[in-house]
């Protein structure tokens, strides 16, 4: 009785290591590499991020998350000031820092969860206008309040939004020409290139990627 109830144990025991090792083989390292094969060799942009790389090659950042351009920070200041040769992404209102992308100081994505009437967003908003307003005027263009899309004073509900409207990018051409010494036609030319149109001519709103553009516009004043 009891070499049958040894031997029965043994059996089950020995029949579930092997269904772990099985198992194990399997979902832990046959799964998981058939997996990475099919991604690299078909979705091999998307497996790895969506990139973005400048001419030499170097890896400046992600297509599915902004990056701002600040300036360093000087002595009294409490957050950096925007390098304003560069095209600007929407407002960032975000939860913390994040040591990966600082140039994006954000780790956790979320909105401002207040509501339209809050006295607060509302000031933020009028700041953040005007600031607009008086960054993109110069001696040959003057931006009007009325001009100002309504994305480059809002943040997007995640505060990771890549994107900016054709007519944000478009507001800001006489800035960013004049800050790099470009010609005014070339840096449109290049807000045009860069500007991607509804989902199959329906879904969705035209788009310009902030970072993609930027890493074009350092390509031409490099040239």
């Amino acid at each position: 009785m009891t070499n049958n109830t040894v031997s029965s144990t043994a059996r089950v025991l020995g029949a579930g290591l092997r269904a772990l090792l099985v198992l194990t083989l399997v979902c832990g390292v046959i799964y998981p590499l058939a997996i990475t094969g099919v991604a690299q060799a078909l979705f091999h942009d998307k497996a790895n991020g969506s990139e973005i790389k400048d001419t030499g090659g170097q890896v400046v950042g992600s297509s599915l998350i902004g990056q701002r351009y600040d300036l360093p920070l000087k002595d009294g200041q409490e957050s950096p000031a925007p390098d304003l040769k560069w095209f600007q992404p929407r407002p960032s209102n975000g939860l913390g820092s994040n040591s990966v992308n600082t140039q994006y100081s954000l780790i956790l994505s979320g909105a401002t969860n207040r509501a339209g009437d809050n006295e607060e967003l509302i000031q933020w908003v009028k700041d953040a206008k005007a600031a607009v307003v008086k960054d993109n005027s110069t001696p040959t263009y003057k931006v009007k309040p009325a001009d100002v899309p309504a994305d480059a004073v809002t943040s997007s509900g995640s505060g990771l939004d890549p994107d900016i409207s054709p007519a944000y990018a478009k507001l800001q051409v006489h800035r960013v020409a004049e800050k790099n010494g470009l010609d005014l036609k070339k840096v449109e030319d290049l807000v045009k290139d860069h500007t991607t149109g509804r989902l199959l001519g329906f879904m969705g709103e035209p788009r310009v990627n902030v970072l993609e553009l930027n890493t074009a516009l350092r390509n031409l004043t490099q040239d």
